[in-house]
């Protein structure tokens, strides 16, 4: 097995934070299993404090006050912009987060939000000119670009070995549905399983390939088994969308919940190239565990594989930046764009 392609490890939070600076002060808005899957990952990590936490449950916010308890328990999101705040981390409900990540930023706090940032491209690209015109750093939770297995496949296209890069193959099937109301109200969530899950597969082509143009992009929903219209009432559990990308690449993608997949997932991004490809897989099901591996006709060579502790790296990597200083960062416009090709996918 060859060695696996992975990118250096980001500095280490000591040498982040400049001598004699404090570490930054956190805000978390949401802290059921996601939030608090990244409040601790940032906690681990060292590179910044968490100062405060807010969440609409009594039970998921009594949890996170036990786990840190030196932390202010504020009793609404005002309450928590009120607590001297340098950044905050948000995981509530979709239809929240534009004017939440707005909010937050009009009073000087750095923004890391989970996906999507907004529920179309006007309202994303509205948070980002907002984070533009404060100097914020402002980052989104498009977790699976921080898979060691994906950096290995985008590494290897980006390379040349794999020649002209001509057809990208892209697969969320979800054998569950999600388990809140919410998920399947059309104006609270944006969307059904594309805004959920086909998300993270146009970002991983449109990543991988430098943010290609996209040209057309052709669509069929389905909502338990019958074909929905443009700008459906209710949300699809069933998706298929083809895009066509400047210098002649075709990304295929197909996502859903509830499948009757065998299995509890099937995510997968394969990259066709005209001297060979490269896919990243999960194993038997899994949601966590993922391998590379470079495709030469009939043989696979792996790349990477398990373990990896992936699931928290974007929120870690966005904490070391603040920590660092960093402001604005202008390739969180890609975000909007994703955004665009997930509003073309819905007709609207």
């Amino acid at each position: 097995m060859s060695e696996p392609m992975v990118e250096s490890a980001p500095a280490s939070p000591v040498a982040a934070v400049s001598a004699g600076s404090r570490r930054p002060r956190l805000g978390f808005l949401g802290v059921g299993w996601i939030g608090r899957h990244r409040m601790e990952a940032i906690a681990a990590d060292g590179a910044a404090e968490v100062a405060a936490l807010c969440d609409a449950g009594p039970e998921a916010l009594g949890t996170a006050v036990v786990a840190h308890p030196r932390a202010a328990a504020a009793s609404s999101f005002d309450a928590l912009l009120d607590e001297r705040l340098d950044g905050i981390v948000i995981a509530t409900p979709s239809a929240l987060h534009a004017q939440q990540a707005e909010a937050a930023l009009a009073r000087g706090c750095a923004v890391f939000c989970q996906k999507p940032l907004g529920r179309s491209a006007v309202e994303s690209t509205r948070v980002i000119e907002a984070a533009r015109q404060a100097g914020l750093l402002l980052a989104v939770d498009l977790s699976y670009r921080h898979t060691a297995a994906m950096r290995c496949v985008r590494e290897l296209v980006a390379s040349g070995e794999l020649g002209e890069v001509y057809a990208v193959d892209l697969v969320f099937h979800n054998a569950y549905g999600p388990d809140k109301p919410w998920f399947r109200d059309p104006k609270r969530s944006g969307g059904g399983c594309v805004i959920d899950l086909g998300i993270h597969l146009v970002d991983l082509a449109l990543w991988t390939l430098g943010f290609p143009h996209v040209l057309e992009v052709q669509s069929t929903l389905w909502a338990q088994g019958r074909r929905l219209g443009a700008r459906p009432s209710v949300v699809e559990d069933h998706a298929i969308a083809q895009l066509e990308l400047g210098g002649g690449a075709t990304a295929r993608l197909a996502c859903s919940w509830n499948l009757h997949a065998g299995c509890d997932a099937v995510i997968e991004a394969t990259f066709h190239g005209t001297r060979g490809g490269a896919r990243l897989r999960n194993l038997r099901g899994s949601f966590y565990d993922f391998v590379a591996e470079r495709l030469d006709g009939t043989r696979a060579t792996l790349l990477a594989e398990p373990p990896d502790d992936w699931g928290g790296r974007a929120a870690v990597d966005w904490a070391r930046r603040l920590a660092a200083g960093e402001g604005f960062d202008p390739e969180v416009a890609r975000v909007a764009e994703v955004a665009a090709v997930l509003d073309a996918i819905y007709g609207r």
